[in-house]
């Protein structure tokens, strides 16, 4: 595993190491390894440091936009895909401290995962270094997200949003496989999603969730070669 400082070199701001360790703990080690602490509770302050200052940032920069365009803004930035994405530019999957058969099954890429990590990492950043430093980390972190207003529309509706640049650029329709695995009251899907020769991957707790998190990421890509 790399080295913690790396971490905390791109995220730009000292966190304790113990808050930092339980932050980067998911369920499926603390299960393999006598039933210590989890990430969980983390992840539930650092979702309402994130709502927060998301919110904030967007009534303050935004006066001219109505209270529902708001909101929309702010779920697309505040998302599973959103905050997955900005895990990926820090590297954190390498970081996470994953149970064997969660590892082996692709964990440390996957958006709910790391979505919920960072969540974990902002709460533990709030309490390490206090309400300022997290809100500057959320903001820092989300800002590239902030300032691409393209994303809102794709976000919220990533399936039209795919289907509508593929017909701009020519290509195919998208089409859709949907795997399943797990037991009923836990099952989880796996979507990909393929455009000519681009192709999408996406998790959920439903095949709607992991077609839309599939669409989304083949989106994104789509964009880039445009």
């Amino acid at each position: 595993m790399p080295e913690r400082e790396a971490l905390t070199d791109e995220l730009g701001v000292d966190i304790d190491p113990e808050l930092l360790s339980l932050a980067l703990t998911h369920r499926s080690f603390a299960y393999e390894n006598g039933g210590i602490a989890h990430n969980e509770r983390l992840e539930f302050l650092g979702d309402s440091v994130l709502g927060q200052a998301v919110t904030v940032r967007l009534f303050t920069q935004h006066p001219d936009l109505d209270e529902g365009e708001l909101a929309k803004r702010r779920a697309s930035v505040v998302s599973t895909v959103a905050l997955a994405e900005v895990a990926r530019t820090i590297g954190l999957g390498a970081h996470l401290r994953l149970g064997r058969g969660e590892d082996l099954t692709g964990g440390r890429d996957k958006d709910s995962i790391l979505a919920d990590t960072m969540e974990a990492v902002i709460g533990a950043t709030y309490l390490s270094a206090g309400p300022d430093a997290a809100t500057a980390l959320v903001l820092r972190l989300v800002e590239p997200l902030l300032a691409d207003p393209d994303r809102y529309g794709a976000a919220m509706d990533p399936k039209t949003s795919l289907q509508e640049l593929a017909a701009r650029q020519g290509l195919p329709a998208p089409a859709y496989e949907v795997d399943a695995r797990g037991p009923d009251h836990d099952r989880r899907f796996t979507a990909t999603v393929r455009v000519g020769e681009l192709a999408g991957t996406g998790e959920g707790s439903s095949k709607k969730q992991a077609e839309m998190a599939a669409a989304l990421t083949a989106w994104r890509r789509l964009s880039t070669h445009a």
